[in-house]
């Protein structure tokens, strides 16, 4: 009977106990405020002292403390031998505060375990107070106090394993409720009641001075603070400065600081939300220097924190649409200069320009920022370099004439370039100063006009070349919506603010991915911002931000759930989606009306938006096992991929055809010759209808298949017909084409585990390009009734018109657009045109850009080496061949080592027969260098501007070992 009316009174009362609103009632009775309806609506004893005062907040905390110690006590009196029931009813007492009570129970939880073993409760203070003090945030601070909690717990019972259960379910259930709920110590001091600031204060914590070397957080002291200790902790040299959080009292700050005319300092503003990736606020806020007493930084601090107030900062805050929060002080040593500036690590006009501005004068920095004097002007090209190696002075170039010491313009340049580096390529507006001895860094913030960036370094391999209009209208919110998808499942609803709809776009026709969001949504993840180059391109990996890799735990779990299961919902998918798309699609479309054509091409759009989710996870999923369980790739059988079953297929028919042609049939003067003879010889028709048959089967297959303006290898056979040529007459070719696999026996669990995700590639990528090629060929047969009826003038047309002018027209919803269609057509297509011509392109575009003229490439001395992603193994010497597109590749010997833009699958024939392969993007998974090493032949990958400074006919060496380029002779 005791031990059902003490459990009842644990699991019954005691969250029915937690959840009793005292705080609230004590609250109300004594100010007549809701907490649930003011501040952050945490009903907390934090809340009672902000909201209510020092009355009410010592009232709530005695209330609260006294729930926990009944909690333990009815425990303790219901199984006074079993401690753990203790445990388990101040969980039971935290759970009905949270649900019930709005409260994190903190007070419930400290007062309950002081009254359960004291003892453990001192080391638990002491050992857990000594957390905050290193970490210095709240946040860290309070998880390492809890797990110090379930440590000193086990130790008191290490042998009593239910107890040992029960103490880290507490801690843990802790962790969860501070995650959920607000925290009421976020809100700034200033404004609690009068009589409980200092009271609020101390539970927050913050009470010691903070320091440019302690670690900041910018939502709490501002981007300007945070970013001068992230500096200081990279060793950069910052002038030694404290902060004064908002709403602190100033007065140990002055009384530990000694200024006078021998140690002058500076006042300057931190305001939460300045010098942030979408703000400056340069120039809103007040900074005074030359302080010289105490009185002055009194003075200097007041009309520091008045300034938020100005009528210009309101103004800016809100056209940005910035929140009110606070404004933090920084006060500082002054550094004398005898030079100083500031820096732009990309020219603010033109960003595409691969030069540094530094702009300087003789003396302090004010007289530069403050705009009342012309600085002198440089502009400085930085040798770009590899890691690790030197600098050579001589590739450095300086541009502008003036008294500032090439040396010093030189050293600020380089740093400004590699602060660049450092905040994720995100280029930076840097203020220094140069005593004569030590270059001092005086302030760094993002430019805000270079922001967002946009690379083309994964997008180039993804969707490659010129894309038109219908082709982007359709691929991007596919993307677009997958990447959102995929985010949200580790995110949930910490993506509120993020717009994944700005994930990609467009700059001279060609695909961008946003690399600012990229890395700002892989951070919040808990991420390094690099992961996606990092898993699909081999790039170096950051050390991911240890607190939000905890937060996201839950989530990335989820996603990981997802990974794990990927192969089981493809298959799935696959008999209850795709296969029942597939199968109609067989059938031609030339008989479908215009609405029927409209319905299918909506068919296969909603079943690509499924299988884009499987082309986007199953290669991140085998690019992460990979760099996991790192297999070579000799142990790995390549066969189900399409690019490589296509070959393989097509050479074994072109050896059965050896062996039945005569031994005078074997040297032909050309492929259309031996075709010639196929079809004038009866006994060689099977082979013709065996060559069509394979056709048929990997036709869908093209150089680029996200473009389905691009032709599919059945529209344009020649090249697959040259191919089949080849590798009869070639011995060489046949038997590289064709030859034994036996390295490729998968061997080992790990190798196992990698081959699931790799058949899984091929078996997406067949599905994915196959309804892309269906979508093509559905448009191509609308193109051609409307150049019946006269709406378009040329073949290709309707891949300059968007998908949603094409249902508007269908759909009869705006009828004057069909007769602007070759108006709207023409201005396309020379834009179009235009932006296909481009030699180059740049692989990142700064800032909302619009498309003007194309940049030109650096002016830095040319290159005779180029270096990439080393992607298959081995050095040869050959000259080079410039391949734009498939139909290009011309003839190729054994000599040839081929230039190419990206390798899609559809690149197969050609790149089979090179000597070696240079692509301008991609990386280790990408289909050129699977085919490379399927076929040994040496590849680099992701060589920046390739195909501009590679020239037909130059002689080079490929290391595809080290990713090395050299060229060896200027050519013919």
């Amino acid at each position: 009977m005791d031990i059902f009316l003490g459990s009842a009174a644990i699991f019954i009362f005691c969250p029915l106990l937690g959840g009793l609103p005292l705080i609230d009632w004590i609250t109300f009775g004594l100010t007549g405020k809701k907490l649930a309806k003011i501040g952050t609506g945490n009903v907390s004893v934090s809340a009672a002292f902000y909201h209510g005062g020092t009355v009410a907040g010592i009232l709530s905390a005695l209330s609260e403390a006294l729930k926990g110690i009944s909690a333990v006590a009815i425990a303790r009196y219901f199984f006074p031998l079993q401690p753990t029931w203790q445990l388990i009813a101040l969980i039971a007492l935290i759970m009905g505060r949270y649900w019930m009570g709005k409260g994190p129970g903190t007070t419930n939880a400290f007062w309950g375990i002081i009254f359960h073993d004291p003892i453990a409760a001192i080391f638990i203070i002491l050992i857990g107070s000594t957390s905050f003090t290193i970490f210095r945030d709240r946040a860290t601070g309070r998880l390492v106090g809890l797990g110090v909690l379930a440590l000193i717990l086990t130790l008191r019972r290490p042998h009593d394993s239910d107890y040992i259960l029960a103490a880290i379910a507490l801690a843990v259930l802790l962790a969860w409720i501070y995650q959920k709920v607000p925290d009421d110590l976020e809100l700034p001091a200033a404004k609690a009641k009068s009589d409980s600031q200092k009271m609020f204060r101390f539970f927050r914590g913050d009470n010691a001075l903070l320091t440019l070397n302690d670690r900041l957080d910018p939502l709490k002291v501002g981007s300007k603070a945070a970013n001068l200790s992230l500096l200081k902790r990279w060793e950069y040299n910052v002038p030694e400065g404290w902060v004064l959080p908002a709403g602190d009292d100033p007065q140990p700050l002055i009384l530990s600081v000694s200024p006078s005319p021998q140690n002058p300092f500076i006042v300057r503003s931190s305001a939460i939300g300045e010098d942030s990736e979408t703000a400056s606020a340069a120039g809103q806020y007040l900074t005074i220097g030359n302080i010289t007493d105490s009185v002055a930084l009194q003075a200097a601090i007041i009309q520091c924190q008045t300034a938020y107030n100005n009528p210009a900062a309101l103004h800016y805050r809100r056209d940005r649409h910035q929140s009110e929060i606070s404004l933090a002080v920084i006060v500082q040593q002054q550094i004398q200069g005898v030079f100083s500036g500031v820096a732009f690590s990309r020219d603010p006009m033109d960003s595409s320009s691969e030069a540094v501005m530094v702009e300087a004068l003789p003396g302090g920095a004010a007289q530069v920022v403050s705009g009342q004097a012309t600085p002198e002007q440089y502009r400085v090209y930085l040798e770009v370099r590899s890691p690790g190696s030197e600098a050579n002075p001589s590739q450095i170039i300086i541009e502008g004439k003036g008294n500032i010491p090439s040396g010093l313009i030189q050293e600020v340049a380089q740093i400004v370039r590699e602060l660049e580096n450092r905040f994720h390529g995100i280029p930076q507006d840097l203020e220094w100063t140069y005593d004569g001895e030590t270059l001092w860094v005086l302030q760094v913030r993002p430019i805000t006009t270079l922001i967002p960036l946009w690379t083309r370094k994964i997008a180039a391999e993804v969707i490659p070349g010129a894309i038109p209009p219908l082709t982007w209208s359709i691929n991007r919110p596919l993307t677009c919506g997958v990447w959102g998808d995929i985010f949200k499942i580790v995110l949930g609803e910490g993506d509120r603010d993020l717009d994944f709809a700005e994930t990609a776009t467009l700059h001279y026709s060609h695909a961008y991915f946003n690399a600012t969001l990229l890395g700002q949504i892989f951070r919040r993840m808990g991420l390094p911002p690099e992961s996606l180059e990092f898993l699909t391109r081999g790039a170096k990996f950051s050390k991911p931000p240890l607190l939000s890799t905890l937060k996201n735990i839950p989530g990335l779990f989820r996603l990981w759930g997802r990974e794990r299961s990927l192969n089981t919902d493809f298959d799935r998918d696959y008999q209850k989606w795709f296969a029942p798309a597939l199968s109609p699609l067989k059938s031609p479309p030339e008989s479908l009306n215009e609405e029927e054509l409209l319905a299918r091409s909506d068919l296969i759009l909603s079943t690509l938006e499924r299988a884009t989710y499987y082309s986007i996870l199953a290669p991140l999923s085998l690019a992460i096992r990979q760099a996991i369980f790192k297999v070579p790739e000799q142990y790995l059988d390549n066969s189900q991929l399409p690019e490589i079953e296509s070959l393989r297929s097509l050479a074994k028919l072109a050896g059965k055809t050896r062996n039945l042609l005569p031994i005078s049939r074997l040297n032909f003067d050309s492929c259309p010759s031996l075709f010639a003879y196929f079809a004038e010889t009866p006994d060689c028709e099977n082979i013709l209808e065996q060559f069509q048959e394979w056709l048929a089967r990997y036709g869908y297959l093209s150089q680029v298949a996200t473009d389905i303006s691009v032709p599919r290898w059945q529209e344009n056979p020649r090249p697959m017909r040259e191919l089949f040529a080849q590798y009869i007459f070639s011995d060489r070719d046949r038997i590289q084409a064709e030859g034994s696999f036996q390295h490729n026996k998968i061997q080992g669990l790990r190798a196992r585990i990698i081959q699931k995700r790799l058949n899984l590639k091929g078996q997406v990528t067949e599905v994915y390009s196959r309804l892309l090629a269906e979508l093509r060929w559905t448009f191509l047969v609308l193109e051609k009734r409307w150049l019946e009826a006269g709406v378009l003038q040329e073949e290709g047309d309707i891949f300059l018109i968007e998908f949603e002018e094409i249902r508007a027209v269908l759909e009869e919803e705006d009828l004057e657009l069909r007769s602007r269609f070759p108006d709207l057509v023409r201005q396309r297509r020379s834009r179009w045109n235009k932006d296909k011509k481009l030699s180059h392109v740049p692989y990142v575009v700064y800032g909302k850009t619009t498309a003007g003229d194309l940049p030109i490439l650096s002016t830095l001395p040319p290159k005779q080496k180029l270096t990439g992603i080393p992607a298959s193994s081995g050095i040869v010497e050959g000259r080079i061949k410039i391949a734009r597109s498939l139909g290009e590749g011309g003839e190729i010997d054994r000599e040839t080592i081929l230039v190419v833009p990206y390798t899609d699958a559809g690149w197969s024939p050609l790149l089979s027969r090179a000597k070696g392969i240079i692509a301008e993007v991609g990386g280790n998974l990408s289909h050129g260098a699977i085919l490379a090493r399927e076929y040994g032949i040496p590849a680099v990958m992701d060589v920046h501007n390739a195909m501009q400074y590679l020239r037909d006919g130059q002689l080079v060496r490929l290391d595809g070992q080290k990713g090395i380029v050299e060229i060896l002779e200027e050519g013919f």
